[in-house]
């Protein structure tokens, strides 16, 4: 690999960015290295700075479900761009894209376009608490909903304790006093739920949660866990929000949601639904959303929210999705049920004999490589059961792909994501690629 000018970008983008980037998880800290800085992508290729090419399996950490630049998606945006880029004014491309949404999706009513997941999850929590007038949040350890300061929170030290799931700061400059409200409990504990509910129900605005967690590894959730904690907050008047930023439009056009048939008071959605530029959204019946200023009396505001580039490549990135009766997610199934099979079969048996394996997860065209020890036949549903070792064997697998020309998320906790650029080949190289390195790599945990 010819890493020159990415090194040369390195060096100055340390001069001029905290950590050298504009997002922690880019800087290659989990992985160890330096990033490599990423020029041009077509299909489901990236290229950097030097010209090296990659297979790309984290399409911009999920949003581009097409691949990099669809032609539908880039003559949208740039006929958009040509009329101007931003009003701060009402325009017809919002509409477009609110009336596709809502047509297609039975349970949202109305939407309200903002410019980021991380603004959509703070807009909800606000507005569960201005409909409830209760001040307290559930969310749940290893789900994560942006940087916003309420859910920036870890556990104490006892969690499944009344005292102990009070949930503490875990940022600097993240003042006590906001997460006091927050009350972090385990995934996949309905014991847990069961009795921070009957302590607090009264003071219990929201349960956030990501139905499909996705950010500290992939989790799946049993589908009877997530009734129950809808069910359980129903009768309790507690409002559930469904974290769909990365689940939604992923799982199928309306995500979790839809394809479970498990309906929230309210939903946030990411830059999915931007065509991969920077937007979010909260969803909803119209009743919880007129509670939204101007109609109602709950205020936020987004000076460049549904800006008309935005909007114009997310109507055509979504009509490409809800297009031909589902193709492309039927394609996205076969690719997924591909690599499932190529994977136990050519990589599975070569952790005969080792210490550690690895076990694919996947959900639709979500992926995770789950590290565990050898025998260990359990599926992983909270982040406390991640091995350890976990990162330091993926730090060796990372950069062994990413020099075979395959490019991963840098950390051993992300997920990874297929697209509809894709076709079964890629798949067969990136398993022979893994295949490879998997049988050079040390048999005890301890080698690494």
């Amino acid at each position: 690999m010819k890493l020159k000018k990415s090194e040369k970008l390195w060096k100055r983008a340390l001069q001029v960015f905290p950590g050298g980037v504009n997002s922690p998880v880019r800087a290659f800290k989990s992985v160890g290295g330096n990033p490599v800085f990423v020029s041009r992508g077509k299909g489901t290729f990236i290229t950097d700075a030097d010209g090296n090419k990659y297979l790309d399996f984290l399409s911009s950490w999920g949003p581009l479900i097409l691949g990099h630049a669809p032609r539908k998606v880039v003559k949208a945006t740039r006929r958009a761009a040509l009329n101007g880029s931003t009003f701060g004014a009402v325009t017809a491309a919002e509409v477009e894209l609110g009336e596709l949404i809502t047509s297609n999706l039975e349970f949202v009513q109305k939407v309200r376009f903002v410019s980021s997941g991380t603004e959509a999850v703070m807009t909800a929590l606000r507005l569960a608490r201005g409909i409830t007038k209760r001040p307290m949040v559930i969310k749940f350890e290893g789900c994560y909903h942006g940087h916003n300061d309420a859910l920036l929170a870890r556990a104490g030290s006892g969690l499944l304790t009344l005292s102990g799931n009070i949930a503490e700061s875990s940022s600097p400059g993240v003042p006590d006093d906001i997460v006091r409200n927050t009350l972090v409990l385990p995934l996949d504990d309905s014991a847990a739920l069961d009795a921070t509910v009957k302590a607090y129900g009264d003071k219990i605005a929201c349960v956030i949660i990501e139905p499909l967690p996705a950010n500290a590894g992939l989790l799946p959730q049993r589908k009877a866990y997530i009734e129950y904690l809808v069910e359980l907050c129903r009768s309790h008047k507690i409002l559930v929000i469904f974290d769909e930023v990365i689940s939604g439009f992923r799982l199928g056009f309306g995500g979790y949601t839809q394809r479970e048939q498990i309906f929230p008071d309210i939903i946030t959605y990411g830059k999915i639904i931007g065509g991969g530029l920077p937007v979010g959204a909260i969803a909803g019946s119209q009743a919880i959303m007129d509670n939204l200023a101007p109609q109602g009396p709950v205020y936020q505001a987004g000076t460049l929210s549904g800006n008309p580039l935005a909007m114009s490549a997310g109507h055509a990135a979504l009509s490409c999705l809800a297009a031909d009766h589902g193709e492309v997610y039927r394609h996205l199934e076969k690719l997924g049920r591909h690599l499932e099979t190529a994977f136990a079969a050519e990589v599975t048996p070569l952790f005969a004999g080792r210490e550690w394996q690895i076990k694919l997860v996947r959900d639709a065209s979500l992926f995770w490589l789950s590290f565990q020890k050898a025998g260990d036949a359990h599926i992983v549903r909270q982040v406390t059961q991640i091995e350890p070792f976990a990162a330091a064997i993926y730090a060796r697998i990372f950069h062994a792909m990413l020099e075979r020309g395959f490019y991963l998320a840098p950390s051993a906790y992300e997920v990874g994501f297929l697209n509809a650029a894709m076709k079964t080949r890629h798949i067969d190289a990136f398993i022979a690629a893994l295949k490879k390195i998997v049988a050079t790599l040390p048999e005890k945990i301890d080698a690494f």
